[in-house]
């Protein structure tokens, strides 16, 4: 890729990205420019000229698409979120820039209270030191942090997988609103068919909680009527779950035929086969399916011994498994351990394994993450949107990185 300044001193708040082939949610706008001020997309047309003073990206060859959003990851770079301190939100942040990734959700493990705590401050401090994608005020020290994911506590033991056991509850809207105090939780994974699941559903959705349905022995009965009571998700969908079976009805059938329901997947080709991946994609169409990468502090690290939430994980070959836990074919949870991909590879494996138009599969990339969260201000390349984008050559590997209107990565 080739920059250039068309100007001595580049303007700090004003960007033109030319020559790119531009593709958002929804729709293929061919090659077009895209001009930003103060952070935001001010417009979006065929040969802009460059205001005086503004940057110009020269982009061609490359397409532009809205940043990654992983909603569901809980380390990078050896770091893990519920490390709680400040070096390991900025390692995961940064990385994530290298990754495309705009935005996430700070995702925390089956740990204590007072851990996860911790864990909600450092994403505050986090915030405060990155500006957090507020319209031209990032300073290059990472990803903005969307909100909190809380996976666990609240699980079945039985499909508890790599969730520690020794801190799992009952579902408890009131745990998750003193943790909401400390930093604005977004979304909660829980077991529906738990005492004590759709109360706790109803009452997180009042209060603007996204739930959703994850390490669960749940039938589809229990699915429906936790869905009408407010859960609006399904976590890992599939791994952690009772199968398909064609006179038992599960959590899985349940969410292939419920058409407001968004459905997390890891397309890193370990947690869910290619024609599982197809069939999702056929089920659920376009704009209910998320591209997660659920990974661990390993991504991007070497093989070896790692950590999960206090468990032994050993990575060999691009697979985390639990170190202390031997694998067995025919049990339904397996003894893998989370991920180590990075988000442009699972991206890679789901346009090519569904075949999707680059305008319709970018939507499982970050647009519907954010809708599902009711974030609306990114997400798209429109006028009025924060400038979160990512350039990507043709194996739709990142290139560069731009949040909140600034060049993150290149």
């Amino acid at each position: 890729m080739t920059q250039r300044e068309e100007n001595a001193v580049a303007g700090e708040n004003e960007m033109t990205i030319c020559g790119a082939h531009v593709v958002t949610p929804g729709r293929d706008l061919g090659t077009v420019d895209v001009r930003i001020e103060n952070g935001v997309i001010a417009a979006v047309g065929p040969d802009m000229p460059a205001k005086e003073g503004g940057r110009v990206i020269e982009a061609d060859g490359l397409t532009l698409l809205p940043g990654f959003v992983d909603i569901h990851s809980h380390g990078r770079g050896g770091a893990d979120f519920c490390d709680a301190t400040d070096a390991a939100f900025d390692t995961i942040g940064r990385g994530k820039l290298l990754d495309g990734v705009t935005g996430f959700l700070a995702t925390g493990l089956t740990r204590p209270e007072e851990d996860l705590a911790e864990m909600c401050a450092a994403a505050e401090r986090y915030k405060r030191r990155t500006g957090n994608g507020e319209r031209g005020t990032g300073n290059g020290c990472g990803a903005t942090c969307l909100g909190v994911h809380l996976e666990g506590p609240f699980f079945n033991a039985e499909m508890a997988g790599a969730q520690n056991p020794a801190y799992l509850k009952k579902p408890d809207a009131a745990f998750v609103k003193r943790l909401n105090a400390i930093s604005p939780v977004k979304k909660v994974s829980l077991a529906p068919e738990l005492e004590g699941a759709e109360e706790c559903i109803r009452s997180l959705a009042a209060a603007g909680i996204v739930t959703s349905g994850g390490h669960s022995s749940a039938d589809c009965e229990t699915f429906e009527r936790a869905r009408k009571a407010g859960m609006t998700h399904l976590t890992h969908f599939c791994n952690a779950m009772m199968p398909i079976h064609h006179l038992r009805p599960t959590m899985v059938t349940g969410g292939l035929l419920a058409d407001d329901v968004f459905v997390e997947i890891i397309t890193d080709g370990v947690h869910l086969s290619d024609p599982m991946i197809k069939l999702i994609a056929k089920a659920k169409g376009p704009d209910r399916v998320m591209v997660i990468t659920d990974a661990m502090c390993a991504a991007g690290e070497p093989d070896g011994m790692y950590s999960l939430g206090g468990l032994r994980v050993k990575v060999e070959k691009g697979r985390a498994t639990l170190a202390d836990v031997p694998y067995d074919p025919k049990a339904v949870v397996s003894n893998v351990a989370g991920s180590v991909a990075l988000f442009p590879d699972c991206f890679r494996r789901f346009v090519s394994v569904t075949g999707w138009p680059l305008h319709e599969a970018v939507k499982a990339a970050g647009f519907n993450q954010l809708r599902s969260l009711g974030i609306v201000d990114r997400g798209e390349i429109a006028a009025g949107q924060i400038a979160d984008l990512v350039l990507v050559d043709e194996s739709l590997s990142p290139r560069m990185t731009i949040a909140g209107g600034e060049v993150m990565h290149s």
